[in-house]
């Protein structure tokens, strides 16, 4: 279990290292998919670099927290392998990452970093419209279906597969 809470850890801080070079460094409107629909209609795309070398910098980053994503995946695998882990063993592995990162984006991404802090405001300012008023950064169904739904769903095809292998 000590496993998996590093494992969960490492998991958030590269998707936290995702978004930070997504918004800060490289600047492409194609990263913001997952934001609201009015926050996309109004994004200006960034042709110029913030400073030189800034979307280098930013792409070395992204590789860096895909890797590390990857790895996440590859050492939580292995490890169950290495201790023969069941189904539900692989599927609380799976589904405890899945939810310390929902519930870290949830609290840290979309309540403390884009609604409090303004994070994302302060690269691309003209969004600020779309977030005034609002107590919470994206739709809160959406990111309850993906807690309770997707990812125990998502995560009990992991396992099945895993064990398959095995």
């Amino acid at each position: 279990m000590i496993l998996t809470a590093f494992l969960a850890i490492v998991f958030c801080a590269a998707i936290s290292l995702m978004l930070l070079s997504a918004i800060a460094f490289i600047q492409d409107k194609r990263f913001f998919s997952s934001a609201p629909k009015e926050a996309q209609e109004v994004i200006v795309p960034r042709k110029e670099e913030l400073f030189y070398g800034a979307r280098t910098i930013g792409w070395t980053l992204m590789i860096f927290s895909f890797l590390m994503i990857l790895g996440v995946g590859v050492i939580s695998i292995w490890d169950g392998f290495r201790n023969d882990f069941t189904f539900i063993r692989f599927f609380i592995r799976f589904v405890s990452i899945f939810t310390i990162y929902k519930v870290y984006d949830m609290i840290c991404f979309d309540y403390f970093l884009l609604m409090k802090f303004k994070f994302f405001q302060y690269y691309f300012p003209e969004v600020e419209s779309v977030y005034t008023g609002r107590k919470y950064g994206y739709n809160i169904k959406s990111q309850l279906l993906k807690l309770l739904v997707i990812f125990p769903a998502a995560s009990a095809i992991a396992a099945r597969i895993c064990t398959l292998f095995q």
